[in-house]
């Protein structure tokens, strides 16, 4: 399954590296990520994930980090990881 999370971290150099261990060692593979830095000198962080597992299982984990303010999950997608989409199928 696919998800969509959306984190808003306190500004530590080495945050992206404890989010992304959490991530990886709870058996979720991120395929995409961007991040940028607040107004209010908070980082937000977008990333996508794919796991056949439960998603609160990494959500949970990401919040006991202390320097996570916030997590949320933006979307969930029943797609099966490693099915091809019809966008992706070459004739």
């Amino acid at each position: 399954m696919m998800h969509a999370v959306e984190l808003r971290l306190k500004p530590q150099p080495e945050v992206l590296e404890r989010v992304l261990r959490v991530t990886r060692h709870r058996g979720f593979t991120v395929t995409e990520l961007t991040m940028t830095a607040n107004e209010d000198s908070t980082l937000k962080v977008n990333f996508d994930v794919e796991s056949e597992r439960v998603i609160g299982l990494l959500t949970h984990q990401l919040t006991k980090l202390f320097d996570v303010l916030d997590c949320q999950v933006l979307t969930s997608s029943t797609v099966p990881v490693g099915a091809e989409t019809p966008a992706s199928v070459s004739a």
